[in-house]
C-alpha cells in the first residue's frame, strides 16, 4: 500500500562530460529499496518529472530522475519549440551515456548496492528507458511510455521484461513500429507486453497537459508498470 511519507533531495555526481544533476525522492526511513530511474520527457527535469519519483518513493521504491540537460545547462522547457530544441540537443549516445552514469552513481551508494533497478520513461524518455536495457544489463525491468521504438537487431539485446504504452493516436510514433515491437519481442522470445490505448494521444500520462491527458488510461498504464515492477524488482 502505497505510503505518504517520503523523503526528496537534490544530488550531483560526475558523468562522462560533465557533472550531472538529479531529483531523489525514496521512502521515509531510508534503507534499502529496489530502484527505478524516471527518463524525463522533452521538457526537461520538471515538476511532473519529480511528481512521479515521488510516486514512486510512495510505492516503496527509490527514486532517482536524472537531469538528461544536465549537458545543456539544467533547462527546462514550458514550449514545443524550446522542447524541440533541448532534445535535438542531445545526442541519444550522450543520453545514454548519462544514464549509465546514473546506474554507477546508483551502484556505489552502500545503502541501495544490492537492490534492483527499473527504468521507467516517457515520450523522449520513453525512447532512452527502452534502449537503455538493450545497452545495459542492470536494468531488471522497464517501462516505456510511446517511445521510439529500436532496430530490430538492437531490440535482440534487450536484457529485461517490458511494458510498453502507446495511445492510438499518437502523432508522433507511428503504430507500425509499435507493432513491429510486440512482433519482434515473441520473435526474439522476449518477456513483455505492449498496450494501445484507444483514442489516446502521444502525452497521455502527463495529468499537467490537459490537451492530451487521459485519466482512466494514465490510470491502468501506470498499474500495469507497478505491476511490472512488482514482479521483476522486489
Amino acid at each position: 500500500m502505497a505510503s505518504e511519507a517520503v523523503t526528496t533531495r537534490a544530488v550531483n555526481f560526475k558523468g562522462k562530460a560533465c557533472e550531472l544533476k538529479a531529483f531523489v525522492a525514496e521512502p521515509q526511513g531510508g534503507g534499502a529499496h529496489p530502484v527505478v530511474i524516471v527518463v524525463q520527457e522533452w521538457w526537461g527535469l520538471n515538476d511532473h518529472i519529480r511528481d512521479i519519483a515521488k510516486r514512486f518513493a510512495r510505492e516503496g521504491y527509490f527514486a532517482i530522475a536524472p537531469d538528461l540537460y544536465s549537458r545543456q545547462g539544467h533547462k527546462v522547457a514550458s514550449d514545443p519549440n524550446t522542447a524541440g530544441q533541448l532534445m535535438s540537443g542531445l545526442k541519444k549516445e550522450d543520453g545514454l551515456a548519462d544514464l549509465q552514469s546514473t546506474v554507477a552513481w546508483i551502484r556505489a551508494q552502500p545503502a541501495i548496492r544490492s537492490s534492483k533497478i527499473g527504468v521507467i520513461g516517457f515520450c523522449m524518455g520513453g525512447s532512452y528507458a527502452l534502449a537503455l536495457p538493450c545497452e545495459s544489463k542492470e536494468i531488471s525491468a522497464a517501462a516505456p511510455f510511446y517511445g521510439e521504438i529500436p532496430p530490430s537487431a538492437t531490440l535482440k539485446r534487450l536484457n529485461c521484461p517490458v511494458f510498453y504504452a502507446y495511445g492510438e493516436n499518437d502523432g508522433w510514433i507511428q503504430l507500425k513500429d509499435v507493432n513491429r515491437l510486440a512482433e519482434d519481442l515473441k520473435k526474439l522470445a522476449k518477456k513483455g507486453e505492449v498496450k494501445i490505448y484507444r483514442r489516446c494521444s502521444h502525452g497521455f500520462f502527463n495529468d499537467t497537459r490537459t490537451d492530451v491527458y487521459r485519466a482512466d488510461e494514465a490510470k491502468d498504464a501506470w498499474s500495469h508498470a507497478l505491476k511490472l515492477f512488482a514482479e521483476n524488482l522486489r
